[in-house]
Formats: structure tokens, sequence, C-alpha cells
């Protein structure tokens, strides 16, 4: 992947991941949201390929509804089985 890939993800990362966070009102700082948002694209795409829907298509609004999506559900999964809020 070139640098404007992983620049990419990045970005889709983190505004996927402060939104996320946002929602789920939960404070895991900069590069927490980041890590959320990119794993929650992978979440997105498996879920969104489940229904027939296409999954992270590129840097777009798509693709950040899709990690959005995604890592809500993370968030909402590690609230669940932490036991405790994400919120610090």
């Amino acid at each position: 992947m070139d640098a404007m890939g992983w620049l990419a993800w990045l970005i889709v990362g983190a505004i996927s991941g402060w939104l996320a966070s946002l929602v789920m009102r939960s404070s895991l700082g900069l590069i927490g949201d980041i890590i959320v948002g990119i794993i929650g694209a992978f979440i997105g795409c498996f879920l969104f390929n489940l229904i027939g829907a296409p999954g992270a298509t590129g840097f777009n609004v798509w693709s950040i509804f899709v990690a959005f999506v995604g890592a809500v559900v993370l968030l909402a999964l590690i609230r669940m089985f932490s036991g405790r809020p994400t919120a610090v």
C-alpha cells in the first residue's frame, strides 16, 4: 500500500472513530479513535458484505459511514464484554 493509501486509512479511521466515540460517549483519545475507526472499518465491511452492500470503497462518505457503523459495533462489544463503560 502506498503512502496515500495509509493516509486515507488514518483519516477514515480518525473521522469514523471520533464520530463513534461521540455517539457512544467514550473517550479513547486521538490514537484510540483512529485504531477503533480502522478496526471498525474491517467490522463494517464484513457486516455490510453479509447483507450484500458494498463495504469501504475508498476515501469517500460511504467508507466513513461503513467504518462508523463498525466502530459503533466495536465500542458496544468492548463495553458489553468489559463490564464497564469505555469512557474515561
